[in-house]
Formats: C-alpha cells, structure tokens, sequence
C-alpha cells in the first residue's frame, strides 16, 4: 500500500486521515526499517503537500515552497523525529500574507502532538542564517523539496553547496571541534550501558557529520560498513521510540530487552553487541575521515608558502617526504604506509611489523596500507614465528597508541584473522557498572596498562600477552578464568611460545583475579590462605608477573576496581607467598656448554689472537612454491677477553643498524699452543636488519677490530646519526631501571636491567659497566618485543662478587647512564 493510497482509504486527508494512516504504517511489523521510515517520509510529504497546496491557495501566495531538512530531509522519519521543515519563499509577499500561509501548515501538525522545528525566510536568509548558525547550515545540505516552487529551492541548494564548499577550510574545523565536544560531554556509545544512539560518539550525529564532510568535497568517509552501521542504529532508534512510546535516543537498560525483542534479537546482549559494532564502524570512520580533512587542509595551507619559497629561489635543503619506520613501512605525510619495494604477499609478519612500527612511532596507520594488507598478506604460519611474536609484544608494549592500531586493525578484520577466539569478545559488552569497557576494549587497556609496568617484571613479554588474553573466557558458559585458561593455552601455542611459556601465560589467565579476590576477601593471618595462593602459582616468576597483571587488569577496569588500600593488600600478600616461595633455587646460568659451532671460533680466536665470527641465518618451513623465509639471524663471535669487549660488539651492531633479538656473553678459559690457559670471550647474538639487508659477516670482524683498537669511535657514529635522523617516539617510555638481584649468583653480583629497547643501548650499557671498572662474567641479554631485559653478572678486578655498597653504586651509574 502506498503512502496515497493510505490517507484515501481513510477518506480524510486531514489530520485525523494522516494520523490513521501512520498509525497503519508503524503497525506493521512485517514493514520496518528503511523502508518503513521512507514510507513515513512520503506519507508525511503527501499530508504536508496538501496542507500547503490549501494553505497556498487561500492565502494567494506564489513563489513559495516547503522545504524539508535535516533527518526529514534525507527521508529518514523514524516514528518520534521531529518534522525540520522550512517555508521558503521569494520576497514577494507581505508579511501577513506569509504568516497565514506559515499558520495553514503549522497549526496542522501542532494539533497532532507533532514534534516541529520550523522557520520562515527568503534563500538570502537562509544564506546568511546558514553562515552564522554551522547546525542550520548542516540542515540546509540535506533541503529536500516536499511543495511549491521546486526552482526556489533548487536555487538555494545549490548556492548553499556552493557555499559550504568555499567556507570549507574554515567551517570543517568548526564541525571537527563541535563534534569533539559532544563527545567528551557524551562519551563513546560502543562502551556505555545506556547509551544516546543519536549523540554519543559514533551515534547518528557523527554519521551525519561524515555526509556534511563529503559534501564539502575535501575528504569521503570510508563507505564499507557505514551504511548498514547508519541503518542499525536508526532501527534501534525506531524500536526505541515505538517500545516507550517517547521520542527519546538515550537506550536505558531498563527498556532494552523489550528493544531487542521488537528487532528480533535473542536479549539486550545481543542487541548492545549490535550497537556497539555500528558505533565502532561509525568512530573508526570519523577517525580516518577527519584526520583525512586536516592532511588535506594542512597540505592547501602550506602550498601557497611552498610555492613563495621557491620562487624566492630559497635553497633550503628537502625534507625527505618517506622516513623508514621498520622493514616494508615507512612514514609518510603523517601516517605510515608501505615502502615501494614491500612484498605483502610474501611478507606474513608485514601486518604486525607495520602495527607495531606505527605504535611506536604514534602514527596512525593508513586506512589504504590497512585494506590492502586485509586482502594481500597470506596467512601466518601456525605457530607463529618468533619475529611475528615479537611484533605482537612490541605492539601491545607501547602504550596508549596500541588502540588506535588495533582499532585499525579490526576495522578490517585483521584481528580475529590473526587470532580466531577473538571473535567471542569482540563488542562484547559487560553489564558490571564498575567496567568501563567492552571486554575486547578492556583486554587491550590492560596490556595498555601493562605497558607501564614492564620494569617490574623479568619476562614483559609473558606480562603484556597475558593481559591481552586474561579475558578472553567471557563469551562462553561457566567460569570465565575456567574457560579463558583451556583458550589462552591454544592462542598462546598459536602466537609461537614454547610448552613453559604457554604454562605460564595460561596459569596468569586462569589466577588472574586470584590475588585481588584472596587479598579483599580472605584472612591474610591465616597460613593456609598464603599457602593456597603458593600452590597456584607455582613460582617466584609467575607469583611477578602475576602481581603486575593485577594491577593492570584493575586499573583497565575503571576508577573504582583499583585503590590504595587494594594496591597495599595485594602487595602484603604477594610478599607473604614471595616469603613461601622463596626457597627454590635459581637456575645457574653459567652452566650450559659452549656449542660446537663456537668452539670452533674460539679456537680460531686463540690461534690468531683476533675476533673470529660467523652469521647462521635460521630459515623457516617452505613458504610455497619451493621457496623459505628467514626468521633469525645468529652472530657468532669468540676473542681474547680484553676490557671493551661488549662495548665494542654492541655498538658495531647498533651502526649496521642491527636489532639484537637475544644475546649471551661468557668468558671461558681454554688451554693456548704452550699448555697455559686463556681467557676467552663467547658471544651469542639473534639479530635482525632493522630495514634493508643484512651487513657480510667480513665488513662486521673489520669494524669490530677497528672498534677494539680505538680506530673506529662507535660512540662518536651513533651521536651523529642519532642527530640526523632522530628516532621519534609516539609514546613516553617508562624510565630504565637498574637493580642488583638478591642472591642471584654465588660467583658474581647479578646487575638488572629493564629499559626501552633503542639503538645503541647494548653499547651505553657496556660503557657503563667499564667505567665503574667491573669485570662482566657473563651476560644475558633479550629483547622481548620493545623491552630489553638484561642480567649482566659482574665481579670486581679480584673475581669476586661485588660488596653490597659498590653493587648499588654500580647499579646508579648504569641507570644514570641510561636516563
């Protein structure tokens, strides 16, 4: 039945027949959505076409139209809109003439309960309206003609278009900033519990916003996606008006469940679930629709000053318009991209390579490089190799910029490609006021939180994915720990860690309300309480990282699920299970036998008195087509023991713009050609090329002997590249932190250190330790995605441990060197 057809069979095209036949139409459950909001549109402009045709006539008036705007005049009327509309006109008429028209359509609608925003003006008005008022004028884009002169009001569409187009490098701005303030006064819908469909960020107003930004010609709105998010949340607003009968946008918990039912949906979970995937398509689109406007008129803002400068014939030296960011990305104009030589399709780590590498610079990462790794870079091999692992941590390591990436990321689906289970919290809400987020958010404003807390840990790493995966139980029946651990134990095998670290990560998931639920709740006198705990965790590095995931998890959660009376019982009871768990002995670093590839460089190295090296390059399975992949490079190296030694290493790699992925020093004694013993250095590397190819193994001995005779100043190099190409970081790392482990060796002082991993910071280390005149027994480097964790065991000029009072002295220096 149409819209005329309708208001006929009523026999009244009056009020009483408009009202009869809407009441019709929003009855019909079969008809919902678009079309039922469009078949209301066209009803209502049949309704007011008549009205204004009689109200035309009676009053004489020529030249005049009725002009629909805003949500009217897109054609989108859902049961409870207000009716936007405009009496243009020409001049013309008088002004008693005009009111009377204005009077036969007005009081109509008034006296059916009709919600109405209404003006009366010439198009020069509504030009000038337009130009002071930006909410008239984003009305005014969407004029649609219901009556009258339909060259009137196509005269003013098109002058305000026109308008909105020159007036755009300055009303754009206005909009962005509006937009921004309804924002932080209304918060972001896909995480509140009752949220307003229609202002909250990523609601109606914002969708609106992106057609105005269109409109202008600067930037389009990504389209995938933003149509079925616009008409989700218009059918939740629908269901909304007809279920309370009001016109309201605001979704309360109370009334959702009825919601749901009207759009066929099982519960209010399902329906928030919907929502909030509609308000992420919306926000991930004004994210990049908006930074796309400001590239845009940032670039027409410097053009003319470009231009000046060159005719004034200034030879000022080219900013470089790419920098390398990591290998295949690099930065451009402000977000980061592909390099031109990347390979996607050969490249399964590229996706993680480039999240983390934006991460780490705070970049966005462009909406294109996004698509176009979607649907370009193969699967990665399961398990993962060592370098996409890395990636991974180094992702979830660098604070507050890892949600934008991952937003991007799952965006396109990237997210539940890499990791499958991901799916089941995806814009899973929590009905839990003391939440702040969906479950998804929160796993990821853990690790954000995580980050932070790195230094308090040996193994960040372990820390960072566990926070990722902590709740990942949600979504399926019974305990969520339960759940989440038998999870966690398969993604965690999948991301590529061995047996002890899958163990690990899945007693972290499974305990990981353990020590704040223990601490609140349980008697911390009570042995069998602290005994308990001792049990579940096994050990004093799980009982660590445990700790830290607490606190992480609590902080993520909301300003209410963490405080200092909570913080102060967690750390009392950590300290009592530590007190239990503290008989265990460490494991011996030094007892594990040179390889065999190594004993024969040290034999090389005792017969010619220099560095002797080799590179091994691990490749992985088959990549097809009869081609491999490399994963890891291993640098071996043994020399005569001799003070600079790490020093000197570290920083020939640091110039060779190697990334020491893991690394181990020891000193060995080996008997020399007259029977006599020899000290000897054996060092172990894994290393990557930062960008580019790696450095031939003859090129790194050479520099490496010129470093060790004072030829080659490494530190003077570094200095200079570092000033010409400074490494920008998006984030504010935590500061390094240095301690002396308590009984970590009985044969040397065990000196700690965490930082942020850089280059050169291998060499500032070393440095460090030979000016506080230490000998280094052995080291045991890593690089767990950005952190560096470093245990060096050092003795004094005697090889013997060092004192308590030096140790901490020691300790300060290499900080200090660090900060």
């Amino acid at each position: 039945m149409t819209s005329t057809e309708a208001i006929t069979e009523s026999e009244d095209s009056g009020p009483s027949g408009y009202a009869a036949a809407r009441l019709r139409l929003l009855q019909q459950e079969a008809r919902s959505g678009p079309p039922r909001r469009a078949a209301l549109a066209r009803l209502t402009d049949d309704w007011l076409t008549g009205l204004f045709t009689s109200a035309a006539e009676h009053a004489g008036v020529r030249g005049a139209a009725l002009v629909a705007v805003g949500g009217y005049g897109r054609g989108e009327l859902s049961p409870r809109s207000d009716l936007d509309l405009l009496l243009l006109h020409d001049g013309t008429a008088d002004a008693a003439v005009l009111s009377a028209l204005a009077d036969g359509i007005w009081y109509p609608v008034w006296d059916l309960g009709l919600a109405l925003d209404h003006s009366v003006r010439t198009p020069g008005e509504a030009r000038r309206t337009a130009g002071e008022d930006l909410k008239v004028q984003l009305g005014l884009l969407d004029a649609r003609p219901v009556a009258g002169d339909l060259g009137l009001v196509a005269s003013l569409r098109t002058a305000i278009l026109a308008d909105w187009r020159n007036q755009a490098p300055k009303r754009l701005p206005a909009l962005h900033e509006l937009c921004q303030e309804r924002a932080e006064r209304m918060g972001e819908l896909q995480f509140l519990l009752e949220p307003d469909l229609k202002e909250a960020r990523g609601g109606l107003r914002d969708a609106t916003a992106l057609r105005a930004v269109a409109a202008s010609w600067v930037a389009d709105a990504p389209r995938e996606g933003l149509t079925e998010a616009r008409r989700v949340l218009l059918d939740a607003r629908d269901a909304l008006h007809l279920t309370t009968g009001r016109a309201t946008d605001r979704l309360a918990l109370q009334e959702q469940d009825q919601v749901a039912e009207a759009l066929g949906l099982m519960d209010a979970d399902a329906l928030l679930r919907q929502v909030y995937e509609a308000a992420r398509t919306v926000s991930y689109a004004t994210d990049v629709t908006w930074r796309e406007v400001n590239r845009v008129l940032r670039a027409r803002s410097v053009r003319p000053k470009l231009r000046a400068m060159l005719s004034g014939g200034l030879g000022s030296k080219a900013v470089p318009e790419r920098a390398p960011l990591a290998d295949g990305v690099v930065e451009a104009d402000g977000e980061v991209v592909l390099a031109r030589a990347a390979r996607p399709d050969r490249d399964p780590v590229l996706t993680l390579r480039a999240a983390a590498a934006a991460a780490e610079a705070g970049l966005p990462l462009s909406r294109h490089l996004v698509r176009h790794l979607a649907t370009t870079v193969r699967p990665l091999p399961v398990p993962w190799p060592p370098e996409a692992r890395e990636e991974l941590v180094t992702l979830l390591g660098a604070g507050e910029p890892t949600v934008g990436i991952w937003e991007a990321l799952e965006a396109e689906g990237i997210i539940t490609r890499l990791l499958p289970d991901w799916e089941r919290v995806h814009c899973r809400p929590q009905r839990n006021p003391v939440h702040t987020w969906t479950v998804d958010r929160h796993l990821v404003e853990t690790a954000v939180r995580a980050s932070s807390l790195t230094r308090r840990v040996h193994r960040p790493d372990l820390l960072l994915v566990a926070a990722l995966l902590h709740d990942i139980g949600k979504g399926w029946p019974g305990d969520h720990s339960v759940a989440g651990e038998v999870i966690a134990r398969d993604m965690a095998t999948r991301i590529g860690f061995d047996k002890h670290d899958v163990g690990v990560i899945a007693t972290l998931v499974r305990h990981h309300l353990l020590l704040v639920d223990t601490a609140t709740r349980r008697d911390l006198d009570d042995p069998a309480t602290v005994r308990s705990v001792a049990e579940a965790v096994s050990t004093a590095s799980t009982l660590e990282l445990l700790h830290a995931l607490t606190e992480a998890d609590a902080l993520a959660t909301g300003p209410a699920a963490w405080s200092t009376w909570r913080a102060a019982l967690v750390t009392d009871l950590v300290k009592r299970v530590a007190a239990v768990l503290a008989g265990e002995a460490p494991e011996d670093p030094e007892e594990a036998a040179p390889s065999a590839e190594h004993e024969r460089l040290a034999i090389e190295a005792l017969r010619t008195g220099e560095p002797a090296l080799t590179l091994h390059t691990q490749p992985e399975e088959p990549a097809g087509e009869g081609e491999v992949e490399p994963v890891g490079v291993e640098l071996l190296i043994a020399l005569p023991d001799r003070p600079g030694v790490l020093p000197a290493a570290a920083g020939v790699l640091a110039l060779h713009r190697l990334t020491v992925r893991a690394a181990d020093l020891r000193a060995v004694e080996l008997p020399n050609e007259v029977g006599e013993s020899a000290d000897l250095l054996l060092l172990s590397w894994r290393v990557a090329a930062e960008y580019g190819s790696l450095p031939q193994a003859a090129r790194l001995r050479a520099d490496l002997v010129r470093a060790l005779d004072g030829s080659l100043d490494i530190r003077a190099r570094l200095a200079e590249r570092e000033a010409a190409y400074p490494r920008r970081r998006g984030v504010k790392a935590p500061p390094p932190r240095v301690t002396v482990a308590a009984a970590g060796s009985r044969r040397a002082t065990v000196i700690e250190v965490r930082s942020q991993d850089a280059p050169g910071l291998l060499h500032r280390i070393g440095n460090a330790l030979e000016g506080c005149a230490v000998r280094v027994r052995s080291a045991h480097v890593s690089t767990l995605g950005a952190n560096a964790v470093d245990a060096f065991y050092v003795t004094g000029t005697d090889g013997e441990p060092l004192p308590q009072i030096r140790a901490a002295e020691v300790a300060r220096e290499v900080e200090k060197a660090l900060g």
